[in-house]
């Protein structure tokens, strides 16, 4: 009986180191998807940050503050400013088909604009013009008798 109990701890052995084995390398394959995915995160956050350029006041709730927090936190910024930039990049780029239809809307309400001071202009010119024609008098000849 005791010669089974060694062959069976013997054939499990074996097993064992194999099943270790492979933990360890998917633990290592882990290991290295995390640092590529913080590298590639550190890489995104940086071509952000480098662009800042505009000073913004701004007023957040008690929420959106606690969650700046977290990612000072996490050490993934040095501030809640970095954070606030960092987030703010990201929706605006996450709502670009909106920001593009804004855009479009934009150039139409400025192509009127622009057609109203034209408008407005040539009325000013209208007006200007028939103002001097009043002030102008007119130049009759009176004959002496």
């Amino acid at each position: 009986m005791e010669s089974k109990k060694t062959t069976q701890e013997t054939k499990s052995k074996p097993k064992a180191k194999k099943h270790q084995s492979t933990l360890d390398e998917l633990g290592s394959q882990v290991e290295k998807f995390a640092v590529k995915t913080a590298e590639s995160i550190k890489k995104v956050i940086d071509k952000t940050m480098a662009s800042r350029n505009t000073v913004l006041t701004i007023r957040v709730n008690e929420d959106s503050d606690k969650k700046l927090r977290m990612l000072v936190d996490a050490g993934l910024f040095k501030s809640r400013s970095e954070s606030a930039a960092f987030l703010i990049h990201e929706g605006i780029k996450s709502q670009e088909p909106l920001f593009t239809k804004i855009s479009s809307q934009l150039l139409k309400i400025e192509k009127i604009q622009t057609e109203l001071k034209d408008i407005i202009s040539q009325e000013m010119e209208e007006v200007e013009t028939q103002s001097k024609e009043v002030k102008t008098p007119s130049k009759k000849t009176t004959k002496k008798s």
